[in-house]
């Protein structure tokens, strides 16, 4: 009797082994998943919109060629609306529902910082293509960016404040997220190591409607310039509560304003304003690609960065296969060149690009053009 029973267990796992091995033989065969978020709802979204048409090109691109070394590219689509505990969700889904083998998540910085810890636990890559707080730099061997930290964007402002404008004295007005709060960090450290001073520091909540309080105390000072870190709601609000009020200082902006709706809501109420953002390679190919696609030649700077990262998580996949650390210790030892956001990127040992460049972008009548 223990004989017959041992005969049929044993029988039992054979049958086990042989149908779990066939189907993770075929798991090898079927499609290699990539978790995408972005913002598709809220404030952000015609950004994160126009970096998912990049996004769908690149896949489109990658499965052209033949795929991951045989295997379709398919990408997981989750909406964070730029909140970090909807990003919590988009990421535990993709993780434990999708089980992809990789993401690119975090147009926002409040999404990468909430959700960074689940990704990497999990040990699965995250490339953020538009997170820019200095804070990312530290929040894990998973985690990377292609687009550079506001470390170098509040250099170039500073730069340009105290030399190129010769202010000495800057108000600085930042929304309260991760964004804001980092890059007025950034811009005052550096604004101050040059030897200006800030002689103002006013935060408004992203959901508010007035900031009167927050520009009528630059009005009052002695300030001469102005930075205002905001995203696009809150931007539209406040230039135009500057020009009801009469403050006649040189604005100068960050990358949130890189959005052409912006300032044609505004209607030439912003004009003279310039910010910077980072700078992109686009090449003619990729141009006519996003046009067919998006139905105009809209591209926003995060969408190339997307767009690249993609292409990244593919090169390597090819090379190491989908096992996440084997992913992750590729990115940091890979070059990679000839790509629509840079012509050349290098990750350094926290996940951040090695290099960074900018354009400053003047803003004429709804229209922004770059600043040779």
């Amino acid at each position: 009797m223990k004989k017959t029973f041992g005969i049929i267990v044993a029988v039992i796992i054979i049958i086990l082994i042989i149908v779990f091995s066939g189907q993770k033989g075929s798991d090898d065969k079927g499609s290699i998943k990539i978790g995408f978020t972005g913002p598709f709802t809220g404030e952000m979204a015609s950004f994160g919109e126009n970096a998912k048409a990049a996004v769908q090109i690149a896949v489109e691109e990658v499965n052209a060629e033949g795929g991951i070394n045989g295997r379709p590219l398919e990408v997981i689509y989750e909406d964070d609306a730029c909140n970090g505990a909807k990003g919590v969700s988009a990421a535990q889904k993709l993780i434990n529902v999708d089980k992809v083998s990789a993401a690119v998540s975090g147009l926002c910085s409040m999404v990468v910082l909430s959700s960074a810890t689940l990704f990497e636990k999990a040990h699965i890559v995250n490339i953020a293509y538009s997170a820019t707080s200095p804070a990312i730099s530290n929040s894990g061997d998973y985690i990377f960016r292609n687009i550079p930290s506001d470390n170098f964007q509040a250099k170039k402002a500073a730069d340009y404040i105290y030399n190129t404008l010769g202010k000495k004295k800057l108000a600085i007005v930042y929304v309260n997220n991760d964004w804001g709060t980092g890059l007025k960090a950034a811009l005052t450290d550096s604004f101050k190591s040059l030897g200006g001073t800030v002689v103002v520091d006013e935060v408004y909540e992203p959901t508010s409607k007035d900031l009167r309080s927050q520009f009528s105390k630059v009005k009052e000072s002695d300030a001469e310039a102005l930075y205002f870190a905001g995203f696009p709601d809150g931007s539209i609000v406040g230039i135009k509560q500057i020009r009801d009020l009469k403050i006649n200082l040189p604005i100068v902006g960050a990358d949130a304003w890189d959005s052409p709706k912006l300032w044609k809501d505004l209607n030439g109420a912003g004009d003279g304003s310039v910010f910077f953002a980072a700078k992109t390679s686009s090449t003619d190919d990729f141009k006519a690609k996003m046009k067919q696609k998006v139905g105009s030649d809209e591209i926003m700077y995060p969408s190339n960065y997307a767009y690249d990262d993609i292409r990244y998580i593919a090169e390597v996949m090819k090379k190491v296969g989908t096992d996440g650390e084997k992913i992750k210790d590729e990115l940091y030892k890979t070059t990679f060149h000839g790509k629509v956001s840079q012509p050349v990127l290098k990750f350094d040992k926290n996940g951040d690009p090695e290099d960074a460049v900018y354009a400053l972008k003047k803003v004429v009548g709804s229209e922004m053009t770059e600043v040779k």
